[in-house]
């Protein structure tokens, strides 16, 4: 008896030794790495998510799915998304699954990777913002600041330069097109990363970026049409206003400057003997601060119309208020106009013309699309306009109809015609 219960416990002796074995021993292999990642990726399973009811007295269809989030030590979190799809009685369950099916594209694209050692991308933004953001325009600075705010840090603020790669960047793209940014919204984002990452290279940081022809962004959406003024409004809008609003409105429409640049001007910009308009300067809206034009090619001299250079010297004679800068237009204390008050004063106008609200940039989209209309060639168009290409034009104005257009489609309506007789 005494040898069995002997011969037991070696027995259990050894099976306790061996799982203590294993489990020291033991050796668990990593997911294998993604392309261009050093480091070894967390195990993912891939997702497909689930769509839930919620709500009483409104229900709704709720899509849940995890999402990785880096925390700053390196470490990963898998935390639980939820986002809502539509009611259940106006959203199909099929359709919800579709509706879903682009945030679970993100998601399961690629795995994140973890941070290599090296300067990330939040440091160097951090750097970036010391040294190159002062020489950049203020709304460059602030677009910028958004994109990197609301988006880029968030995702990948984490991330060290030399990681992020086209691969990384696509997995971006969808993840901000399954919040429903639009491809335009997308492309300026991708603008500044690769901006970001540009800087970063000549600063010798990264040995390459990413390739922005490669990238699938989202497809173009129905585009809403811009709201513009017909000459006939712009007319009434002037008739109908108070000086100094009523020949602000005249330099807007009748020269296609932008608001800030009309702001913006002095009265040594107005030449009456080479009846010309010098734009030099414009008036960054934010800061209420002079700044060079948008572009080079918006720095121009553009032509004084005749009636407009009449109203200038009336206005100057007899409702020009003087200021220490010397502007054309300037506010009961001499200062630059403030955009938004200006704005709220042409909605007021249009009320009381019963006009559809519009913005300031109507004014300019009105005299690109009038020229248009009257047959007036793109290239002189595009002068005006001062784009610094004739195709920008073309695709911002395209759904005007000019008089050649409309005489070629008449033609060919009566060819066509004639023929079916």
């Amino acid at each position: 008896m005494e040898n069995t219960q002997t011969i037991e416990h070696l027995l259990r002796a050894v099976r306790q030794h061996a799982v203590t074995t294993l489990r020291t021993n033991a050796i668990v292999s990593p997911a294998p790495c993604n392309v261009g990642m050093e480091q070894s990726m967390p195990r993912r399973r891939y997702q497909r998510g689930r769509i839930i009811s919620r709500g009483k007295k409104r229900k709704v269809l709720v899509g849940i799915f995890r999402e990785d989030r880096m925390k700053p030590d390196g470490t990963i979190n898998r935390a639980r998304r939820s986002v809502v799809l539509g009611t259940v009685k106006h959203v199909p369950k099929l359709q919800a699954i579709e509706a879903l099916k682009p945030y679970l594209d993100a998601v399961n694209l690629v795995a994140m990777p973890k941070p290599k050692a090296g300067r990330t991308l939040k440091n160097f933004v951090e750097e970036w913002k010391r040294n190159v953001a002062p020489t950049l325009k203020p709304s460059t600075v602030r677009a910028a600041e958004s994109h990197l705010r609301t988006h880029i840090l968030p995702a990948m603020g984490d991330l060290s330069l030399t990681a992020i790669s086209t691969r990384n960047v696509q997995a971006f793209i969808s993840a901000l097109a399954a919040k429903g940014l639009t491809r335009k919204s997308c492309d300026n984002v991708l603008q500044t990363l690769s901006g970001l990452l540009r800087t970063a290279k000549a600063w010798g940081y990264v040995p390459s970026v990413f390739d922005r022809s490669v990238l699938s962004l989202p497809r173009e959406g129905e585009k809403q049409e811009e709201r513009f003024f017909t000459a006939a409004q712009v007319k009434r809008i002037i008739d109908a206003s108070e000086e100094r609003y009523s020949t602000l409105w005249a330099v807007l429409s009748l020269t296609g400057c932008r608001a800030g640049e009309v702001f913006a001007l002095k009265r040594s910009d107005l030449d009456f003997e080479k009846r010309v308009i010098r734009i030099r300067r414009t008036l960054d809206a934010a800061t209420r601060q002079m700044h060079a034009p948008k572009s080079r090619s918006s720095s121009a001299d553009l032509p004084l119309p005749e009636m407009l250079e009449r109203r200038l010297r009336t206005f100057l004679a007899n409702h020009w208020r003087q200021n220490e800068a010397d502007l054309l237009f300037c506010n009961r204390v001499g200062k630059p106009m403030v955009r938004n008050k200006v704005a709220l004063k042409l909605q007021d106008t249009l009320k009381e013309l019963g006009i559809e609200r519009a913005a300031l940039h109507a004014f300019r989209h009105m005299a690109a699309s009038e020229m248009i209309e009257n047959g007036v060639a793109p290239s002189v168009v595009q002068r005006q306009m001062r784009h610094s290409d004739s195709r920008i034009t073309l695709q911002k104005y395209a759904h005007v109809i000019g008089d050649a257009q409309r005489r070629a489609v008449d033609s060919l309506a009566r060819s066509v015609l004639e023929l079916t007789r």
